[in-house]
């Protein structure tokens, strides 16, 4: 019967070789990226060299019309297009447009769900960035009563 030392160093060592070959999960964490300094949506795009954005009815976005608490906004987001890269939800009149982003491969299903913050009525934009390097949206204008961000 092994130690307990012999079991956690077999342990490390088995952590070491999965994280060595890329298999050991990645942890989540905020990307640093200049796109969540934008101020604006073309700013975050280009941050996160995106090309210009083209309406797509193959990307969904789903949320209140009005929302009486712009601090807990819940949105729905997802699409059912190949060779995607990242999923983005970006908020035209917020201090800093990019809400969240999403790196996308073939083994993970584009489709989230979240609550972000609205500063006021606003533009919200589901934007799927393909490899390419296109940049295809959903739109849906939504009405704070009460705003956040600040306000």
């Amino acid at each position: 019967m092994p130690s307990r030392r012999q079991a956690l160093s077999h342990t490390a060592a088995l952590a070491a070789l999965l994280a060595g070959t890329g298999l050991f999960p990645q942890l989540a964490r905020a990307n640093s990226n200049k796109a969540f300094d934008a101020k604006t949506i073309q700013d975050a795009l280009a941050a996160l060299g995106a090309g210009a954005l083209s309406e797509s009815g193959d990307v969904t976005l789903s949320g209140p019309d009005i929302a009486e608490n712009g601090a807990v906004v819940p949105f729905a987001f997802s699409t059912t297009l190949p060779g995607v890269r990242r999923l983005l939800l970006l908020v035209e009149k917020n201090p800093v447009s990019l809400v969240a982003l999403f790196n996308v491969s073939a083994a993970v299903e584009p489709a989230f769900s979240i609550r972000a913050k609205l500063a006021q009525s606003s533009s919200v934009y589901a934007v799927a960035v393909m490899d390419d390097g296109r940049a295809l949206y959903a739109r849906k204008e939504i009405k704070v009563t009460l705003g956040s961000c600040g306000t």
